[in-house]
């Protein structure tokens, strides 16, 4: 029996596996495991979310929907959008998606062609390379430097546009750094996407989950971007909502007909019970979330201060999302460790504390001389002072 060709271009989150080794650790030694590694909100989806689910279920809401999905949940997030971003949003401009991963997979089929450049952000979420290549794409990694906060070197991206570019890829605010793009790095994506005629498909999941008083900006909200922008959404993370699979697409209209149609050809439709969860999610009063957002950011500034209290570890303090993004280059040096990797083995084996190399989120770039890993502070602040006093031992020790 054969198998396709393309399967061999199919990628993976490697967080996953770091979990499944843990997993396959004997009991008594996985509840002594304090885990860094996987980007989940550890908080329950509020009541109220999980009562109009419940409802929706016992109302029989359990049949097929608008491949778009339903008015009132597009209506929901077409309010709310308008009201937060400063450009209008109506319902031929959202699609309503079984997990937001698909607005990637379908931003590929429907803006490019096998052959295309797809510009991606470096590190970052593995799958935009993985979805690029599978459809027959060029991923070209953009990379993400300290020195700009983790934004682009926007000289550098410049640079690897061709006549061959299609799109760019942006996540804002980024997994695994927890960087938010300001305002000149935003300008100058849009100078780029207009000057050369691209698509720009804006990975928003952490929008809300932004610190220090910080308006979020999207780049759809710039002059002539609406347009040619695919805002990538969903409710997994403010919301607490990782397993429900509910996201969204907001797009011009002819894009948005073209998901339709894909939904129609793929998932037929997001579950009806969850899009009426989704809905009073959208309308009713946020203070759970709001409330979770602020508990990440105590969570940020403690994680942080204690990592920058590590002789050999330093960060800088990220502005959104729920990671941070670690220098491990000296702490590499001063135990003899190879790369952050050989730091994320050794520090799970000796100390049972789990986080994730920069080699997990992307090829290294060739002019990459510095080691990072991720930290994601989804647990406890208790779990965070005991993790950073093992690495402190692990590294200082």
């Amino acid at each position: 029996m054969q198998y396709a060709d393309r399967l061999k271009n199919l990628g993976t989150e490697m967080a996953f596996s770091v979990l499944q080794q843990i997993q396959s650790f004997p009991q008594e030694r996985q509840e002594k495991v304090i885990s860094f590694a996987i980007g989940e909100p550890d908080f329950d989806t509020p009541e109220h979310i999980k009562n109009a689910a419940i409802d929706s279920l016992k109302s029989n809401r359990t049949h097929y929907s608008p491949s778009a999905g339903i008015p009132e949940l597009r209506q929901a997030i077409a309010n709310y959008y308008t009201k937060e971003r400063n450009f209008p949003v109506g319902l031929e401009n959202i699609c309503v998606l079984s997990s937001a991963k698909l607005v990637i997979n379908f931003s590929m089929l429907t803006c490019t062609n096998p052959g295309d450049e797809v510009i991606y952000p470096n590190p970052g979420y593995p799958v935009y390379e993985s979805q690029a290549k599978v459809f027959g794409c060029k991923p070209i990694p953009a990379p993400l430097v300290e020195e700009e906060e983790f934004g682009f070197d926007i000289d550098r991206l410049r640079s690897l546009v061709t006549d061959k570019t299609r799109m760019i890829i942006i996540n804002n605010p980024n997994n695994p750094c927890g960087n938010v793009l300001g305002p000149h790095q935003l300008e100058a994506l849009r100078e780029i996407a207009l000057q050369h005629d691209l698509w720009i498909v804006s990975d928003e999941i952490y929008s809300n989950l932004v610190y220090d008083n910080l308006r979020y900006r999207s780049i759809a909200e710039l002059p002539d971007m609406a347009e040619r922008t695919i805002v990538l959404d969903g409710f997994s993370k403010y919301y607490a909502m990782t397993g429900w699979r509910l996201g969204f697409a907001i797009a011009n209209p002819e894009v948005i007909r073209n998901f339709s149609n894909w939904a129609t050809n793929t998932i037929s439709c997001a579950p009806t019970f969850v899009q009426d969860a989704g809905v009073v999610a959208m309308n009713s009063d946020k203070a759970p979330s709001n409330a979770m957002v602020q508990q990440f950011e105590r969570r940020r500034n403690l994680i942080c201060k204690l990592i920058n209290d590590i002789d050999g570890v330093s960060c800088l303090i990220p502005k959104g999302a729920f990671y941070v993004f670690a220098n491990v280059t000296e702490a590499c040096k001063k135990k003899n460790l190879r790369d952050s990797t050989h730091f994320q083995e050794r520090l799970l084996d000796e100390q049972d504390v789990a986080i994730l190399s920069r080699d997990y989120f992307g090829t290294r770039d060739l002019d990459e001389t510095q080691d990072y890993v991720r930290f994601s502070y989804c647990v406890s602040q208790d779990h965070i002072e005991e993790g950073l006093a093992r690495i402190k031992k692990f590294v200082e020790g």
